[in-house]
C-alpha cells in the first residue's frame, strides 16, 4: 500500500510540474521568462509559502519547488510534502501553485465511542495553493483534498478503513535576510482524520 502512494505522488509532482512549465511559458517567449526567473535570483525574496529559501529549486521556466519532511511533534506521524509553483508576469506579488502531501501514523492512541483504539492510517492529498507577499512579510492559503485508508490494531467493524475528505490551511510567513519564520495551520474535516490536524512554527536561520 505504501509503494502504491509514493509511486503516485511522484506520477503527480510531474505532471505538475510539466504542467506548471506549460504555464508559465504559454506566451512563448523564452526572452521574458529568462528575464523574470533572473530577476526572482536576484531580489532574495521566497514564495510566500516557502520556510526555507536555501532549499527551493528554481527552475528556468519560472516554476518554483520546495520540499519539506513532516513529522508531528507526538512521533506518532511522519511524511512530506512537495509544493510547485510560479509567479504570474503580471502580477509578480502573487504565487499560484499546488501541493502534494503524504502521511504515515503509527499506532496513534484515539476513541471510538466510549472505547479507545490504536489505528495506523496512511494519507495522500493535493491542494491548491495561494499567497501573495507585502514586502517581507506573506500570507498563503490552500485548500484540497485528501485520501486516506485506516485499520484498528484491534479491529473494529464500525471503523472506516478508508475514505476521502477535505483538507484546509493558511499561514503567514516574515522573511530577513538572517532568518525566515512560518506560522501555519493545517486542518482535516474528518474525525478519524483529526490526528493530522497540525499547528507548526518555525525558524530558519541559515549558516
Amino acid at each position: 500500500m505504501k509503494s502504491r502512494h509514493t509511486f503516485a505522488v511522484l506520477l503527480a509532482c510531474l505532471a505538475l510540474t510539466a504542467s506548471l512549465g506549460a504555464v508559465a511559458a504559454e506566451d512563448g517567449n523564452d526572452d521574458i521568462v529568462e528575464i523574470v526567473t533572473k530577476a526572482k535570483r536576484g531580489n532574495g525574496v521566497s514564495p510566500a509559502y516557502a520556510g526555507q529559501p536555501q532549499d527551493l529549486m528554481r527552475l528556468e521556466n519560472g516554476v518554483v519547488i520546495d520540499g519539506q519532511d513532516i513529522e508531528t511533534p507526538d512521533g506518532f506521524t511522519s511524511g512530506f510534502r512537495l509544493i510547485a509553483g510560479f509567479s504570474p508576469f503580471q502580477l509578480p506579488k502573487l504565487d499560484l501553485g499546488a501541493e502534494f502531501s503524504y502521511r504515515e501514523s503509527d499506532e496513534v492512541p484515539t476513541r471510538l465511542g466510549d472505547q479507545q483504539l490504536l489505528v495506523n492510517t496512511v494519507s495522500l492529498g493535493g491542494s491548491l495553493v495561494a499567497g501573495v507577499r507585502m514586502g517581507r512579510f506573506g500570507l498563503y492559503a490552500k485548500s484540497g483534498l485528501v485520501g486516506w485508508e485506516g485499520d484498528a490494531v484491534i479491529p473494529r467493524g464500525d471503523f472506516d478503513e478508508a475514505g476521502t475528505t477535505r483538507v484546509q490551511g493558511f499561514g503567514a510567513r516574515l522573511q530577513f535576510p538572517g532568518f525566515t519564520s512560518r506560522l501555519e495551520l493545517e486542518e482535516y474535516d474528518a474525525p478519524d482524520m483529526a490526528h493530522l490536524n497540525l499547528l507548526t512554527a518555525s525558524v530558519n536561520i541559515p549558516f
